[in-house]
């Protein structure tokens, strides 16, 4: 049985490899888990004895297909914990990730199928995170393109927004974008500051680059 901490390991290397599609380093794991990197080291040493991971010198590690399934039942875990959470318990969306991180490593294989059918088996959580079935089949995280990727009079839907950061989570609550939110890019600006404006609003919307690269969108009217 894995400790909550392998656990985090798993879940954080999973995280990394969907955001880099390579082997994740030492140095990014320290980062993501706010560790120091012989911390990280002397883990990855446990989980490699485990044969969840695949470790490379200098080239990083990935993980095995053990591994990936520890770390895709954590996330339906979680994800499931935060749909919940906000459905159930009126918890916001910034609050329900840090929630679902204390709970996640703690509940039954029961508790998720009940939580599951609660819902009736959503396929995403409250930040548009697709959530893993049953099976642990891998989801597709890479839906979507980053809103720095269209340009103005660009008309897109958001798919998902990052949930790491509650004061984003709260700063983009406030304006009204969330998965579902139709927006119209009305400016980009050189310095790194989009305006955009919901298809229901009269307002703009200002969004700093940091907090755009955070949202995932499609075009309005085509295929994901």
């Amino acid at each position: 049985m894995l400790s909550a901490v392998m656990e985090d390991y798993v879940k954080a290397i999973y995280e990394l490899q969907v955001e880099s599609d390579d082997r994740v380093s030492t140095s990014a794991i320290a980062q993501r888990l706010d560790v120091t990197p012989p911390t990280v080291t002397s883990m990855l040493e446990s989980l490699e004895e485990r044969e969840l991971i695949d470790r490379k010198k200098y080239a990083g590690v990935r993980l095995t297909g053990d591994g990936e399934r520890v770390a895709l039942e954590i996330i339906r875990h979680h994800r499931l914990l935060e749909a919940y959470l906000t459905e159930h318990l009126d918890y916001s969306w910034e609050e329900v990730h840090e929630e679902a991180d204390r709970l996640e490593h703690h509940i039954s294989e029961e508790f998720e199928a009940r939580v599951a059918a609660a819902l009736d088996h959503p396929q995403a959580d409250p930040h548009g995170d697709p959530i893993p079935n049953a099976e642990l089949e891998r989801p597709d995280e890479r839906a979507g393109a980053t809103l720095l990727e269209f340009e103005e009079l660009d008309e897109v839907e958001v798919l998902r927004v990052r949930d790491r950061d509650p004061e984003v989570l709260e700063y983009l609550a406030e304006r009204g974008i969330e998965p579902g939110t139709l927006l119209r890019i009305e400016e980009v600006a050189p310095f790194g500051m989009m305006t955009l404006r919901p298809t229901d609003a009269t307002d703009t919307v200002s969004l700093p680059e940091a907090v755009a690269v955070g949202v995932r969108v499609k075009p309005i009217g085509k295929e994901q």
